[in-house]
């Protein structure tokens, strides 16, 4: 649930919130879009942002005082696909129990039969590690770049012990508390079970941090397509700007080629298709592996060595979460008690079955209704 930026204009309501549904709800108008939500939540201060993903302002949780990200997804269910994958993300972020993972509470509807919009409240985030780049690259040092990825790959360490896969992982998916330098992952509306995974063909992961076992077109991807991601975003934290910002898919492979130069036939094995192998080595020149210390030279010898780990064209030679935070770069941060593991896989039975729009709705109101314990069932695990 990303909340975009976080450098929104405050908010001037022309008339205060109006009392709704038997005064349990009020509603007031955000520059054009209503929002309608529990009493729980002060009108808002500012709007954070705003575009194909939804609505966010910035609201004050009257019972603990403090500010959350409150997001508006308008018309969920006009597309099944989103209204299921917004479920998919309640589900997997009320599982995931995890610093580096976003805290969700997810506003009951007023009418659990009738409605078209979904409320999610969120931690209230500084920023995103894409403005972070963008602002504040000149300020950064190597302590910030560590910092920020040893917390990407706990994360990740966790994410994929409960069998998921992220699926979408850029700069603007990693938020950011300014002050410390806490970073968290949000948007998990493309994640998926590893067991899914190898029967999904639909679009994932921004084209510029996307794996070449995607681009090629294999649906039988693993952990490793977020490793590729990660490895992206690390050497763009250094660098500045983006290392593969490709315009297509084909330019994007041209981008990774000429990087890591042309791979063997033994690097595509993983595509399972000796046309799909052919086809490629057709397609681009033969380019020689380039030295990543002329593309990065900011970057220490260690962290160059860890980068060029994670972007292993042959996923099944990229290296894990765990052993990254293990790679000697992050000696003095690394902490096996620090990096916890999901004890059990995230179940998604739920996405192996055709579902109705009605039942999508009876399976997110089940959600918003087992983290309010005022509607009499109990509550989940996040207080915002």
């Amino acid at each position: 649930m990303s909340q975009g930026g976080q450098d929104g204009a405050p908010v001037a309501n022309e008339f205060p919130p109006m009392l709704t549904h038997g005064g349990r709800y009020q509603s007031f108008n955000l520059y054009g879009e209503l929002f309608e939500i529990t009493l729980r939540y002060q009108a808002p201060v500012k709007l954070i942002g705003c575009g194909a993903y939804g609505v966010v302002c910035s609201v004050k949780n009257q019972e603990t005082g403090e500010m959350v990200a409150m997001k508006k997804i308008a018309n969920t269910f006009r597309l099944r696909v989103e209204a299921k994958r917004t479920l998919s993300e309640i589900k997997l972020l009320r599982f995931f129990n995890h610093d580096n993972i976003i805290g969700i509470h997810v506003i009951p509807p007023p009418i659990t039969q009738d409605f078209r919009d979904v409320y999610i409240a969120t931690e209230l985030m500084d920023t995103d590690l894409c403005q972070v780049i963008i602002q504040c690259h000149q300020e950064l040092t190597e302590d910030h770049y560590k910092y920020f990825l040893y917390q990407i790959l706990g994360g990740l360490k966790y994410i994929h012990s409960a069998s998921v896969i992220h699926r979408d992982l850029k700069p603007s998916n990693l938020l950011v508390k300014v002050a410390d330098c806490h970073l968290k992952f949000c948007d998990f509306g493309l994640a998926r079970q590893t067991s899914v995974c190898s029967v999904l063909t639909e679009y994932v992961v921004t084209r510029w941090y996307c794996a070449p076992e995607l681009l090629l077109q294999c649906s039988n991807y693993s952990t490793a397509i977020d490793i590729w991601s990660v490895g992206c975003i690390f050497e763009e934290l250094i660098n500045g700007r983006p290392l593969f910002p490709g315009l297509e898919p084909l330019h994007q492979l041209r981008l990774i080629t000429e990087v890591l130069g042309m791979p063997t036939h033994e690097d595509l094995g993983f595509t399972l298709s000796e046309v799909t192998r052919m086809r490629y080595m057709r397609w681009l020149p033969q380019f020689s592996r380039r030295p990543l210390e002329s593309i990065c030279p900011k970057a220490q010898p260690l962290a160059l060595e860890l980068i060029e780990r994670m972007l292993t064209f042959n996923p099944l030679q990229r290296i894990t979460s765990e052993q990254a935070l293990e790679h000697p770069y992050l000696e003095n941060l690394h902490n096996i008690a620090d990096e916890p593991v999901c004890h059990e896989p995230f179940s998604a039975d739920f996405e192996r079955r055709t579902l109705s729009e009605g039942e999508i709705k009876h399976l997110i109101v089940n959600e918003a209704v087992s983290m309010n314990p005022s509607l009499g069932s109990p509550s989940g695990r996040s207080c915002l």
